[in-house]
């Protein structure tokens, strides 16, 4: 089978080494891919937006299976040409990619078809923001409706902060995806990643994780795409795990279907566990990323199969299998980042931290120049490692960046802090 991956980042290393590992496998291809996937398939010169040079490529190279890991194609239409063509594509249509590409279509939805999750309003200028404020307390969740790199999202203490956010995101600080917004209640609780298969139809579940979003230790800082992760992740108990899969994943399906938009692909919940169970913060319809590459060093199953099934309508009866083990994932990101940072700089000492022992490193922001190892990206390595426990997984992952040498970087000192407070052993 030959398969196109979409996409460049720690994501798409992980899921292309997942997918190589495939029996059914014959050619990979990923465009653009990184120095990572470069050693697993066949990088491609295109960017994930250039659509027109994707369907192209699929043509020519007669490729049997696109798997589309960032949000952004999928909102441009990718999977619908992919479809038109005959060429099966995991990832869902424009319509249905709404649920990530427009916060104010999902949660329209959500009150719709009573999925659980904050109490919003939506706006597209100042004043009445603004007024809706008043209606609420503190703090406020100040959201842009359209994507922003996971980047777009405020959370005001104050009355004067959810104001000034206001008044930034409407004023073009995110673009076009800054033009209308949403205002939610702030959810008491604690935040975790669901994950699921859908044919449009039949869901196949996955597994749970949480990341770190805030850029420095203690959850400081600004947001970021996400400085580390892992799972198994102790929130998730099977009561919850079935709540979210009654309550909210099932749910959205059934309502994508009865739109006449039904979802293919995976749908990633983004989630509040708190005192009156989850609720639904937002939905990706994509991979997350850095849950993904953990959730990948978990499945012990062949992806390939499962992903095969979804894009042509035939998901019923497939299923994943996991390992019990515990894996961590340590973001090493260019100082700066989440805001300006500078290109270029070399890093050394990844091929031995890479060599021990339940470790894989990930490549995300990096390319070759000069036969070195450079930095090019905000994020740009992703350390895993597993363990019998989450508390071996992550001594393991911090063995591991310790032997990179990269003084242009950094990392979190506390990823996992949430699973270490509920076991102090």
């Amino acid at each position: 089978m030959k398969i196109l991956l979409i996409g460049s980042g720690g994501r798409e290393h992980a899921l292309a080494w997942k997918i190589s590992q495939s029996p059914l496998l014959t050619e990979l291809h990923c465009a653009p891919g990184n120095p990572g996937t470069a050693a697993l398939g066949t990088n491609v010169p295109l960017t994930d937006t250039d659509i027109d040079g994707i369907m192209d490529y699929a043509s020519k190279k007669a490729i049997d299976l696109v798997v589309v890991g960032p949000e952004a194609p999928l909102a441009m239409g990718l999977a619908d040409d992919l479809n038109k063509a005959g060429i099966p594509c995991f990832g869902p249509s424009q319509e249905a990619a709404q649920i990530e590409s427009s916060k104010g279509y999902l949660k329209d939805l959500c009150a719709e078809h009573s999925i659980p999750t904050a109490a919003y309003g939506r706006f597209n200028d100042e004043t009445n923001a603004k007024a809706f404020l008043t209606t609420m307390s503190a703090p406020y969740v100040i959201k842009a409706d359209g994507l922003a790199a996971g980047k777009g999202v405020i959370i005001a203490e104050t009355s004067p902060e959810a104001e000034t956010a206001i008044d930034e995101m409407l004023g073009g600080r995110f673009g076009e995806a800054g033009a209308e917004i949403v205002i939610e209640e702030f959810l008491p609780g604690e935040e975790a990643s669901f994950f699921a298969i859908t044919d449009g139809i039949h869901i196949v579940p996955m597994i749970g994780a949480q990341d770190h979003k805030r850029a420095f230790d203690g959850d400081t800082g600004p947001n970021t795409g996400g400085m580390g992760a892992y799972s198994p992740a102790p929130v998730f108990t099977h009561d919850i795990q079935q709540q979210v899969m009654s309550q909210i994943i099932e749910p959205t399906v059934k309502a994508l279907a009865a739109r006449g938009t039904p979802y293919c692909g995976v749908l990633y919940a983004g989630l509040m566990v708190g005192p009156d169970g989850p609720k639904l913060i937002e939905y990706n319809a994509r991979f997350g990323d850095p849950e993904c590459q953990v959730m990948m060093r978990r499945m012990q199953s062949d992806i390939v199969p499962v992903l095969m099934s979804a894009a042509t309508r035939k998901l019923n009866g497939q299923s994943f299998q996991w390992t019990d083990e515990a894996v961590a994932l340590v973001v090493l990101a260019n100082q700066g980042y989440p805001g300006a940072y500078e290109k270029g700089s070399v890093i050394r000492g990844v091929e031995e931290a890479a060599a021990l022992s339940d470790v894989e490193i990930f490549h995300a922001g990096t390319a070759i120049a000069d036969g070195k190892l450079t930095a090019t990206g905000g994020r740009v390595l992703n350390i895993t490692a597993t363990g019998k426990t989450g508390r071996e997984a992550i001594r393991q992952a911090y063995v591991a960046v310790d032997r990179i040498d990269w003084p242009e970087g950094f990392c979190r000192q506390d990823i996992g802090w949430r699973m270490l407070e509920r076991d102090n052993t």
